[in-house]
């Protein structure tokens, strides 16, 4: 069943990924430009959206801990929309180059982390009353496992990328 909904996904992005192939981009490009776009964002971006969040709530001083997650604030949203853009990217380098989708452990460790990151902006957006301080610890645990699970699927992408 997974392997006909791959199919019909495939089919239904075909025609994408066949303007794009048609552009005549550069093989490493359309087989690397994801990988290192995404190993940008993760790395950079995600380990200081990482980083400012547990400094904001770590920090004794108050004007560090604001600035911190005010920076937080500011930069997940964006590192968010840039991780869903590229899983959507990820997704049609596969169909541009005529692999499978659906079946790879990195496609499976990449839907988890944008899945986590998705919930973790929820707990956010609906923390409020008495189960604010409780969303607000979740939310940085969750945060933090989806970041170490980036990084897996970082790992595992470069073994994907090397195989194909």
């Amino acid at each position: 069943m997974l392997e006909q909904f791959a199919a019909r996904l495939s089919d239904l992005l075909e025609p994408i990924a066949a303007f794009f192939r048609g552009l005549n981009l550069p093989e490493p490009i359309v087989h690397w430009g994801h990988p290192a776009m995404m190993g940008i964002v993760v790395l950079v971006m995600g380990s200081y959206v990482a980083y400012a969040g547990w400094r904001g709530r770590l920090a004794t001083d108050p004007e560090v801990a604001a600035k911190n997650w005010m920076d937080h604030k500011k930069l997940a949203p964006l590192m968010f929309l840039f991780i869903a853009l590229g899983y959507t990217g990820g997704v049609l380098s596969l169909v541009m180059q005529k692999q499978p989708i659906l079946s790879s452990t990195h496609f499976w460790t990449g839907s988890s982390a944008l899945l986590l990151l998705t919930l973790n902006g929820l707990f956010i957006a609906l923390s409020f009353g008495k189960a604010k301080s409780v969303l607000r610890t979740v939310h940085a645990y969750v945060g933090s496992a989806a970041f170490v699970l980036l990084l897996l699927h970082g790992v595992f992408g470069l073994k994907l990328g090397l195989s194909i």
